[in-house]
């Protein structure tokens, strides 16, 4: 399923493979019908900031979450070999305020229920400093250590529960989740020269912890081409930049590609020349659920505008009222004047108002929404607030219903994704 992933991007049928990681049911449908259409692999990745043993923010753990795919993949026709789930940022840093030790072994915990769970693809995370580190950087020796204990507990766990054991990936070039570009916009491309050296420590880690079998599953290593978002803007894939990161692709060992986090945002012609450069393996999220959320506001807007509603939604109100009263995701990230955070909480390309949805009022606002739009929308509202798809509403081709709707600017923001990782005729 992954074990051929360098040799699909050198020679196959397909160059690249997207990575979903969101929880978000809408995203997932729309990810899994994609797929459906395609008859190509879904890899669908949940963070353990979104899934965890206490529920994380969606209130799910790996075997809830796992629970939850079987249906959707069932929902949407997938066979199951069309899908594989992946775990993200599996490390300390969730317990990064507790001493390593003791940080560990929740990460070892979450790990060994991932696995237990089936879950394929692991992202073995452990570069962030916990409580009694030194300040700064986490020495690449140490991460590669604590990656391989990690390592170490999946194998353990994939052999009592006679499971496939996982693919993972490695690497300490990896921003935090919801993407991290510095004030100034600028990215850091990995040199070629510490990559291999970080490679060099990951091996002798996994030897030393006995895992040594686990080396050759290892499918990709994160790297930094260049490419990173704030809430503001996105920083824009230069090839020349990566160019002598996009060559060492040949040197990496065994079967590994690169992996690329925070590929949010990119234009499609970026994309397709990131996959030619080796940039395999393409992970986004939120990009989705800002085309999710863009949906919903449009949809709000033209509620607000219908005539003869007794009861309506407040959607807009509802988010903004969850994320003041619980700051943790959204008003604690944000800083400047109040209009500035209320513009970031609405519209901020990080997208922190996704952690939201799941909450119980805001479900019911979404509800609300989509039952006082079940009846046909105005032509004059769709053309104000859905001008890119009233042609295809009019015409027939895309249902005039609020769930088409917001599938149809899910697929829109997946699309230059999916298409990046087709063999086009004149990439050879």
């Amino acid at each position: 399923m992954l074990n051929d992933l360098r040799s699909r991007h050198l020679s196959g049928p397909t160059r690249s493979q997207v990575a979903v990681c969101s929880a978000h049911p809408l995203v997932l449908a729309a990810a899994a019908a994609r797929a459906k259409r395609d008859g190509t692999l879904l890899i669908v990745e949940a963070t353990a900031n979104q899934v965890n043993l206490s529920g994380g923010y969606t209130g799910m753990t790996p075997a809830d979450f796992a629970d939850h795919m079987t249906r959707q993949a069932a929902d949407s026709g997938l066979a199951t070999e069309q899908i594989l789930l992946g775990a993200d940022h599996l490390g300390p840093y969730l317990w990064r305020q507790l001493p390593a030790m003791e940080a560990m072994t929740h990460a070892e915990a979450l790990t060994r229920a991932f696995v237990a769970a089936g879950y394929g693809k692991l992202h073995l995370d452990t570069g962030r400093a916990c409580a009694d580190d030194p300040s700064g950087r986490l020495p690449v020796k140490s991460a590669a250590q604590r990656a391989a204990a990690l390592c170490r507990a999946a194998e353990s766990t994939a052999g009592h529960f006679r499971r496939q054991p996982p693919w993972y990936v490695i690497g300490t070039e990896v921003p935090a989740p919801g993407g991290t570009l510095g004030q100034n916009g600028a990215t850091t491309v990995t040199n070629p020269q510490d990559l291999r050296a970080e490679l060099a420590y990951y091996e002798e880690a996994f030897s030393r912890a006995g895992v040594e079998q686990a080396w050759e599953r290892i499918i990709a290593v994160v790297v930094q081409p260049g490419v990173d978002f704030d809430d503001h803007r996105a920083a824009a894939y230069h090839p020349q930049a990566a160019a002598a990161l996009s060559a060492f692709h040949e040197r990496l060992p065994n079967a590994m590609t690169f992996e690329i986090h925070a590929a949010d945002y990119q234009t499609p012609s970026a994309l397709k020349q990131m996959v030619r450069d080796h940039f395999t393996l393409l992970k986004i999220g939120p990009c989705l659920t800002f085309a999710l959320r863009e949906a919903l506001f449009a949809l709000a807007h033209i509620e607000n505008e219908l005539p003869g509603l007794a009861h309506r939604s407040n959607l807009m109100a509802v988010m903004e009222r969850l994320m003041q009263t619980h700051p943790e995701h959204g008003n604690a990230h944000y800083h400047g004047t109040a209009q500035e955070r209320h513009y970031l909480r609405r519209y901020g390309l990080r997208d922190r108002i996704r952690y939201y949805w799941p909450r119980t009022e805001a479900r019911k606002a979404c509800e609300k929404l989509m039952h006082n739009l079940s009846k046909p929308i105005p032509r004059p509202l769709l053309l104000q607030f859905l001008p890119d798809l009233t042609e295809a509403i009019t015409s027939g081709a895309l249902p005039a219903t609020p769930e088409a709707i917001l599938q149809a600017r899910i697929q829109s923001a997946l699309h230059p994704y999916v298409d990046a990782c087709r063999r086009h005729a004149h990439t050879g």
